[in-house]
């Protein structure tokens, strides 16, 4: 009773200053707590991407999951394709380059498989190691041959033998550039972020597919699938809500419209969050040429964007350059052999890249024959 009568005494001056107490104190808790979730370990030590520039190299994993420097962590490497001419030279020269890097020193990498979902084998099975899968039933991809990919892995993961506990997935416009570490650590896998997948901008879209029970949006990481370093045991749970969450996707107008040819990498990012499962990222990942311009210490050149320039080594990005390089124009062939080298001026990434690729193409046998 005396304290009741002690409170209701207080000074109208000190009940505004306790409140402002108060309230400075929650404000600072909820501000750590913000900063520093333990429900997502991946993303309690990222930086704010928005806030870095894009010459920041990593982000760093937490001290706590470090592994000792000489404990090597092979990954298996695994890319899905298709038999189409386009798909199969983009794997042999992929597959080259695995070969070239992956007895280098720093390098995790362990065995490889290309994924191959066109049901039947084809004439690089005993060039590339190989395991077919099906393709999703006739008409259900609509045309977006990328939604077989989710479904490729279900398939890999269940029916074949996989020796490492960690799996890198790929794609087969990828080359190794340097040898490639296992970037994940314990039960934390590694992303790249890509600078077009927005999570936050697409909330209301993200919701459909991740619902507010889940938590908040920010725990969609701005990743696809790929490159991604996961343990196995991770993905065997990921990947048929990858699927699912895909082809649900696809069958809202609006989801499809919004996200056209990014919409499985959208996918493959929210399964992962209504797992749990929140990624290291790694702007040293991979670099993509033309906008990205030096190497460096990256481990992996993505050729996905033409790169296109005149004579005086300009970039004339939108419009067909004097010079090119653009995977795209061999869509129902591989390139010829000893393509020329981009004029004076070109960025060394896309120098390094042509070079990468003519020292593939000379040495991979029958390339003009393919």
């Amino acid at each position: 009773m005396i304290g009741k009568k002690n409170m209701g005494r207080a000074s109208p001056v000190f009940l505004i200053l306790l409140a402002l107490g108060f309230f400075i104190a929650s404000y600072n808790l909820v501000t750590m707590i913000i900063h520093n979730r333990t429900a997502s370990p991946g993303r309690k030590f990222r930086k704010d991407l928005e806030s870095q520039s894009l010459s920041d190299p990593i982000i760093e994993m937490p001290n706590n999951v470090k592994r000792p420097k000489n404990a090597k962590l092979p990954f298996h490497v695994a890319l899905t394709a298709t038999d189409a001419p386009y798909s199969k030279w983009q794997c042999r020269i992929m597959y080259y380059w695995y070969k070239k890097k992956k007895e280098l020193p720093g390098s995790e990498m362990g065995g490889f498989t290309r994924i191959l979902h066109s049901g039947n084998p084809d004439n690089l099975m005993d060039e590339i190691p190989t395991f077919v899968v099906d393709p999703l039933p006739a008409g259900l991809d609509r045309g977006y041959i990328v939604l077989n990919r989710p479904w490729a892995f279900v398939q890999w993961l269940e029916k074949a033998t996989i020796e490492e506990e960690y799996i890198l997935m790929a794609e087969p416009d990828h080359i190794f550039v340097n040898p490639l570490p296992n970037l994940a650590h314990g039960g934390l896998p590694a992303g790249f972020p890509f600078f077009y997948i927005k999570p936050t901008d697409n909330e209301k879209i993200i919701r459909k597919f991740f619902p507010e029970e889940n938590g908040p949006v920010t725990n969609v990481d701005p990743i696809g699938n790929s490159p991604v370093i996961i343990k196995k045991d991770t993905l065997e749970k990921i990947a048929p809500t990858w699927m699912n969450v895909s082809l649900r996707m696809k069958d809202d107008p609006e989801t499809d419209k919004a996200f056209g040819w990014v919409l499985e990498m959208y996918a493959y990012a929210v399964a992962s969050a209504l797992h749990g499962v929140q990624h290291i990222l790694r702007k040293d990942f991979m670099l993509q040429p033309p906008w990205d311009l030096e190497t460096g210490k990256k481990f992996i050149i993505h050729y996905t964007y033409g790169c296109d320039y005149n004579m005086k080594g300009e970039l004339t990005y939108g419009k067909i350059g004097e010079w090119r390089f653009d995977k795209r124009s061999h869509l129902r062939g591989p390139p010829p052999r000893n393509l020329p080298l981009p004029p004076p001026g070109v960025p060394e990434s896309v120098v390094t890249l042509v070079k990468m690729v003519n020292e593939a193409t000379a040495n991979i046998p029958g390339w003009d024959t393919e």
